[in-house]
């Protein structure tokens, strides 16, 4: 039986591929800093874990920066379970797309980081992208169907398309 990792598979320029594509063309041991707009991506009808997204993450390079960007209405076993992951939990007051993008472009000028991974579906952080991009970093989209935006999956590097036959788990 495969791995979790071995079932997410990724969209990338070429089409679909598996994570161990993605492997041979990023070189092991870069340095990722990965956010994840917790509203968006981590809802009960994905059930998505957030092993299954560092899994991935594990097998192109190393986890240096994990954080889960939540606002005021997370459930306080889910914020529990974020911390319990070894991710920082950030809560904000209302729209939580500021505080992420703040955080993203804090990684993007920070040199010890070689990799912005964001877990997301929403559209909006196109720009983010892009400006990572520009400034030398390789990105990683992470996401769900439905509602993951065509943007956001040719604007990055990489996609991670998290399978819903995952999301059935």
């Amino acid at each position: 039986m495969p791995s979790n990792w071995e079932k997410i598979m990724s969209i990338t320029r070429e089409g679909v591929k598996s994570i161990a594509t993605i492997r041979s063309k990023i070189q092991r041991g870069k340095k990722i800093a990965l956010l994840i707009d917790g509203p968006n991506i981590l809802r009960k009808e994905f059930s998505v874990k957030l092993e299954d997204i560092v899994d991935a993450l594990e097998k192109i390079g190393n986890i240096r920066v994990a954080k889960v960007v939540l606002n005021q209405y997370a459930p306080q076993g889910l914020i529990e379970a974020v911390a319990n992951q070894g991710f920082e939990p950030i809560i904000v007051p209302g729209e939580t797309g500021v505080k992420l993008v703040v955080e993203a472009m804090r990684e993007v000028y920070n040199p010890n980081i070689d990799i912005l991974a964001l877990a997301t579906r929403n559209a909006e952080f196109l720009p983010l992208i892009l400006k990572a991009k520009e400034k030398g970093k390789e990105t990683v989209v992470i996401g769900i169907e439905p509602g993951f935006s065509s943007a956001l999956k040719h604007g990055a590097d990489y996609v991670i398309l998290l399978t819903p036959e995952e999301a059935e788990k």
